[in-house]
């Protein structure tokens, strides 16, 4: 037993400190170990998806505009802030190939930072779920949303400890601009509830996130088709499945939201039909 417990002691020291980047040993709070993490998001899973909706059952939504207007401001300042810093260090990134710069060289540092910065700001966005449960705006607690939100701050903890720089630059640089402009839009909807109405807005907004994941997607299959890349190729294989999967989950809304619910009721039957026929057709094949 006492054999079993060293060999899980032994592996456990060897891929959270061996393996990691050791610029953020004992630095940087939460990288070191996964629990701080772990307990954030088993937290917020029990209260998206249990204590919140029963504490809420026979209550009235909260009222959260002041709230939510501070916390949107905050929310664009950080992003572009962070935006704007990784910005001013865009001439020493390559466009098809970053490798990790793991010195301690100013924009080694630099980018680690950032990135830990980057990390912080995707706990952050789990409120945007708190709101929704404690406003009881139930519809918006879509699997979209909630898987979003869960893969962001999981995944960025094991990229920040392990990867900290290199191609990573690229999702920092484009996310915190992306969010940049949609907690501007969020800001003005918690303002004004006739913002939230405009649908050539809200159809903009879902556009830029969409382009924000092609790009992605370009960027890290570049990383892969380059056998002299020395940016990290499985930290690239698992990256490109989830930007895929983030492509239809965003698609299949724009399709949902923008093209399928402006369609005649006799257009959306064909679509319906369509759509049942092919699942059909691949079903027997």
């Amino acid at each position: 037993m006492a054999k079993v417990i060293k060999t899980l002691y032994e592996g456990y020291m060897y891929y959270m400190h061996e393996l990691a980047d050791p610029r953020t040993h004992n630095i940087y709070p939460f990288l070191v170990s996964p629990v701080p993490i772990s307990v954030i998001l088993f937290l917020w899973h029990r209260f998206v998806f249990k204590w919140g909706p029963e504490y809420m059952k026979n209550r009235k939504p909260f009222e959260l505009k002041k709230i939510m207007i501070a916390y949107n401001i905050c929310q664009v300042m950080v992003n572009s802030w962070i935006f704007y810093g990784l910005l001013m260090s865009i001439h020493v990134v390559n466009w098809t190939c970053t490798p990790v710069d793991y010195s301690e060289s100013y924009w080694g540092i630099s980018h680690l930072t950032y990135a830990y910065y980057y990390f912080i700001l995707k706990i952050l966005d789990l409120l945007d779920t708190v709101f929704f449960v404690l406003r009881k705006k139930d519809g918006h607690l879509s699997f979209l949303h909630t898987y979003h939100h869960f893969a962001m701050a999981l995944g960025t903890w094991y990229t920040v400890k392990y990867f900290g720089g290199g191609h990573i630059y690229f999702i920092g640089l484009a996310n915190t601009l992306v969010h940049a402009i949609l907690y501007s839009y969020y800001l003005l909807t918690a303002y004004d509830s006739k913002y939230g109405k405009l649908l050539w807005l809200k159809k903009s907004i879902t556009t830029i996130q969409l382009v924000q994941f092609v790009f992605f997607a370009w960027s890290f299959t570049n990383v892969l088709l380059r056998p002299t890349c020395k940016f990290s190729k499985l930290y690239t294989v698992i990256v490109l499945p989830q930007n895929v999967l983030m492509i239809v989950l965003f698609g299949n809304f724009y399709f949902q939201t923008y093209i399928r619910a402006k369609q005649p009721p006799i257009e959306k039957a064909e679509t319906l039909a369509s759509n049942k026929n092919r699942h059909a057709n691949i079903k027997t094949h």
